[in-house]
């Protein structure tokens, strides 16, 4: 897990933020990520699920093992203190688009949140995964 981690920040490095912020796409991507976290502040894993990509519902299967993982793995996300939408990036190697997002948690500890986007075949917007690391400044 730790060389994934640091691999994505090596891609971020090399990803090109301002292509991915005059599109207009990211109003949209917030959009969905905001809904999502919404969903998870009023326990409503049927909506939160619903803005998670095909893979990942795949994957999980239902709502109810979807919001198992999130408490597990997700803590600072079912209900946190703050979120602040940082920047979106284009990733040219693999075509992705990243979102940062900057998240306190209902205990006060940062999490940086980055959350793979994909875009559907109608044009929406849904989550392909999210990778939680420590937040600068924070201890490990």
């Amino acid at each position: 897990m730790k060389a994934f981690s640091f691999l994505l920040v090596v891609i971020l490095v090399i990803a090109s933020p301002a292509a991915a912020e005059n599109s207009g796409r990211r109003d949209l991507i917030v959009r969905v990520i905001q809904q999502q976290l919404d969903a998870f502040g009023r326990d409503d894993g049927e909506a939160a699920f619903s803005h998670a990509s095909p893979d990942i519902q795949t994957r999980f299967g239902t709502a109810a093992h979807f919001m198992e993982a999130v408490a597990s793995d997700y803590a600072p996300l079912l209900r946190p203190r703050s979120v602040t939408f940082l920047d979106l990036f284009d990733v040219k190697e693999t075509g992705g688009i990243v979102q940062r997002v900057l998240v306190t948690g209902p205990k006060g500890a940062q999490v940086m949140a980055l959350y793979t986007m994909m875009q559907l075949e109608s044009g929406a917007w849904r989550i392909s995964g999210c990778l939680l690391v420590t937040a600068p400044g924070n201890p490990a």
